[in-house]
C-alpha cells in the first residue's frame, strides 16, 4: 500500500509542576500558608510556560505558585533504569525512568550541589555520587544522609531543594517555662536532624536544642577543609528557620548534670529544665597534646570557626606544623599549603591514614602531599613545644629533630564529650561512649542518644557494636531517634559513607573497614584514579575511591540492599556488575 499511512508521532512527555493531593491537604492544614516551606502549589489551571516569561526569584520558603507545564522529551528516548538531565527554558530537571514510570526531580543534590544524573539509580531511589545521600524518586524525599533537604518533585526551576512540610510549635508556654517536651543536648547534625524530623512528623510541642557553641548549627566538617569560612557561610539553617518552626536554640549552654529520675537537667549557670524526652548528642572533645610546653600560645585543635580562622591568620607566610595525619590533620595541611611558608606533618604511623585506608593508598596520598611541598616526620611524636615570649617557636620531636613552627594544629583524635553523664544512671562504656540499641535508645526509657558519642549495632556487620563518628551517620541517627520518640519503631540501617577533599581532589569511602586484612586496588594509584576494596576473609567490608565516581555510591547501594560482595568479585578487575545497570 506504499505511503498511505503517516508514521505515528512519537508521544511527547510533559512535566507539570503540581503539588500532589496529599501534600495539598497538609498545606491547607498548616496554620498559615505563609511560613510553609512547600513550593509551587498547583491552582488547578495548568498553563504553558514560555521561555521569555521570567519566573520570580525563589524565596527561601515560597508560597503558592501557578502550575506550569513543559514538553521535555519523547517517551521512547529513555530506557528503564535510565536518568537524564533535561534543559528547560528556565533551568534543568532530572528525568528518571523506572519500571516504566517517569519521574522528574531537582537535578542537583541539595547537600553540596552534585549532579545526580551521575549518581546511582537503584531500588526506587537515586544515590548522590559525591557523598551518598539518597532520594526517593517517587516523592523526592531524603532517605539517607548527609544534608537536610529533600528534592523537588516535578520541580522545573532553579530550586533544587525542598524543605519537607513541617509542623509549628503550638505550646503556649514555649520560650518561658522551665519544662520542655523534648530536650536535645548538642546541636550538631544529630541534634538538628532530630528536631527537624519531629516537626516533619507533625510534632507540635516544645523542642529545646542546646549547644556549647556560640553559633546556630553549622557544617563542622567544612571547618578543616576551608579554614577561612565564616560562621554565616557555614550555617545549616538561617535564624528565621528556627523561629518559623519553633525550634528554640540555647547557645553557649553547658549541661552539667542529668537527673533521669526527676527528668531534669541542670546547666552550668544553675538554670534547670525538665523534659519528657531527651536526646543526648554531645559529640566529642579533641584530644590534646600532653607533652612539655603544652600550654604555649598558638597551639590549636579545630573545633569552631574561630579556631579555624585564627589558624589561617597565624599561618599566613609563616611555618605551620600539623600533629596527626588523619582526616582532620591532612585536610588542614592541604589547605595551609597555599597560605603558609612551610607545612610539616608529624605522625606516629608509617603512612598517613594507615589504619583507615591501608599502607598503599596512604603512601599514594602522602606522595600527593609531598608534591605540594608538605614535609612529613613519620613514626615519631612531639616531645616538647618551645616558645619565645610565650608564643610557639619550635616543635621538638622524639626523634630529636627540631621543626620551626609559628602555629601548630593538633589532630590526634577525640574522646566522647560525656563527662557530664558520669554521675547519672545512663550507661557509659569503658571508653565513655553511650551504648544504644538500633532504635537509638539508651538503658533509660525516654532517653535517646545519637552522633559521635554513641556505640550502636551495625546491621550489615552482624549487629557488631561500633562507634562511627561520621557526619552522615549522625544525621541518620538523629532521624531514627526522633522517629522512636514518636513510637514509630524505626531502626538504624544506614551504610556509613564519608568523604575528604584535599588539593581539589575528593576521596570517597563507604562501609566499615575496621579489621580489614587485605586491600584490592583497581585502577591507577600513581594517577590517583583508583578504587580500593577492603576485605576481611572473603567479604568486602568497605570501599574507597578517587576519580572513579560513582563506584562508592554503587557499592553503598549494593551493601544497603543486604547483598554481600565477595572478594573474588572484585579481584578479577571486571567491574561491569557494579558499574553496569542494576547490581
Amino acid at each position: 500500500m506504499g505511503g498511505c499511512f503517516s508514521k505515528p508521532k512519537p508521544v511527547e512527555l510533559k512535566i507539570e509542576v503540581v503539588l500532589p493531593e496529599k501534600e495539598r491537604g497538609k498545606e491547607e492544614l498548616s496554620a498559615s500558608g505563609k511560613g510553609s516551606p512547600r513550593a509551587y502549589q498547583g491552582n488547578g489551571t495548568a498553563r504553558h510556560f514560555h521561555t521569555e516569561e521570567r519566573l520570580p526569584a525563589p524565596h527561601p520558603y515560597p508560597g503558592a505558585q501557578d502550575c506550569v507545564e513543559a514538553a521535555i522529551c519523547h517517551v521512547k528516548d529513555l530506557e528503564n533504569g535510565q536518568m537524564r538531565e533535561v534543559e528547560l527554558g528556565w533551568g534543568k530537571v532530572l528525568l528518571v525512568k523506572d519500571n516504566g514510570e517517569f519521574h522528574a526531580l531537582g537535578h542537583k543534590c541539595p547537600h553540596y550541589g552534585a549532579p545526580l544524573v551521575k549518581g546511582v539509580l537503584s531500588r526506587g531511589r537515586v544515590r548522590c555520587p559525591w557523598h551518598g545521600a539518597c532520594f526517593n524518586i517517587g516523592t523526592g524525599d531524603l532517605e539517607d544522609f548527609p544534608g537536610l533537604d529533600s528534592l523537588h518533585k516535578f520541580q522545573a526551576l532553579q530550586l533544587q531543594r525542598r524543605t519537607k512540610v513541617m509542623a509549628k510549635c503550638i505550646s503556649p508556654s514555649a520560650g518561658h517555662s522551665s519544662s520542655t517536651n523534648v530536650l536535645i543536648v548538642g546541636a550538631g547534625a544529630a541534634g538538628l536532624v532530630c528536631a527537624e524530623t519531629l516537626r516533619q512528623e507533625g510534632f507540635s510541642d516544645r523542642i529545646v536544642l542546646c549547644t556549647l557553641d556560640r553559633h546556630l548549627p553549622y557544617d563542622r566538617p567544612k571547618l578543616s577543609k576551608s579554614l577561612d569560612a565564616q560562621p554565616e557561610q557555614l550555617a545549616l539553617r538561617p535564624k528565621e528557620f528556627f523561629r518559623a518552626y519553633g525550634i528554640e536554640v540555647l547557645t553557649e549552654a553547658q549541661v552539667v548534670t542529668v537527673d533521669v529520675r526527676n527528668k531534669k537537667v541542670v546547666f552550668k549557670d544553675g538554670f534547670k529544665l525538665e523534659y519528657s524526652k531527651l536526646l543526648l548528642a554531645p559529640g566529642s572533645s579533641p584530644k590534646m597534646l600532653s607533652c612539655k610546653g603544652k600550654e604555649v600560645e598558638n597551639v590549636f585543635t579545630i573545633r569552631t570557626p574561630e579556631d579555624a580562622n585564627r589558624v589561617v591568620r597565624l599561618a599566613r607566610g609563616r611555618n605551620a606544623v600539623v600533629v596527626g595525619a588523619g582526616f582532620l590533620g591532612m585536610e588542614v595541611a592541604a589547605y595551609l599549603t597555599e597560605k603558609a611558608h612551610s607545612v610539616s606533618v608529624v605522625e606516629l604511623e608509617e603512612t598517613p591514614f594507615r589504619r583507615f585506608l591501608g599502607e598503599r593508598v596512604g603512601r599514594a596520598l602522602m606522595k600527593m602531599f609531598e608534591n605540594n611541598r608538605v614535609k612529613f616526620y613519620m613514626q615519631t611524636e612531639v616531645s616538647e613545644l618551645r616558645a619565645q615570649e610565650g608564643k610557639l617557636k619550635e616543635v621538638v620531636l622524639k626523634s630529636s629533630k627540631v621543626v620551626r613552627a609559628d602555629v601548630c594544629v593538633v589532630g590526634i583524635g577525640a574522646v566522647p564529650a560525656t563527662g557530664f553523664l558520669r554521675q547519672s544512671s545512663i550507661n557509659l562504656d569503658s571508653r565513655g561512649f553511650i551504648p544504644v540499641n538500633k532504635m537509638m535508645q539508651t538503658n533509660v526509657p525516654g532517653v535517646f542518644a545519637a552522633g559521635d558519642a554513641v556505640t550502636f549495632p551495625l546491621a550489615w556487620r552482624n549487629n557488631r557494636k561500633v562507634n562511627i563518628p561520621h557526619w552522615q551517620m549522625a544525621h541518620a541517627q538523629g532521624r531514627v531517634a526522633a522517629q522512636n520518640m514518636l513510637a514509630q519503631e524505626a531502626e538504624i540501617s544506614t551504610v556509613p559513607y564519608l568523604w575528604t577533599a584535599m588539593f581539589g581532589k575528593s576521596l570517597r569511602y563507604a562501609g566499615y573497614g575496621e579489621g580489614f586484612d587485605d586491600v584490592i586496588i583497581q585502577g591507577d594509584l600513581e594517577e590517583l584514579k583508583f578504587v580500593a576494596f577492603y576485605t576481611k576473609g572473603d567479604e568486602v567490608i568497605a570501599v574507597a575511591s578517587m576519580n572513579y565516581d560513582p563506584i562508592v555510591s554503587k557499592v553503598a547501594e549494593v551493601l544497603a540492599s543486604g547483598r554481600a560482595i565477595r572478594k573474588r568479585e572484585v579481584e578479577t578487575g571486571d567491574m561491569s556488575w557494579l558499574t553496569g545497570k542494576g547490581s
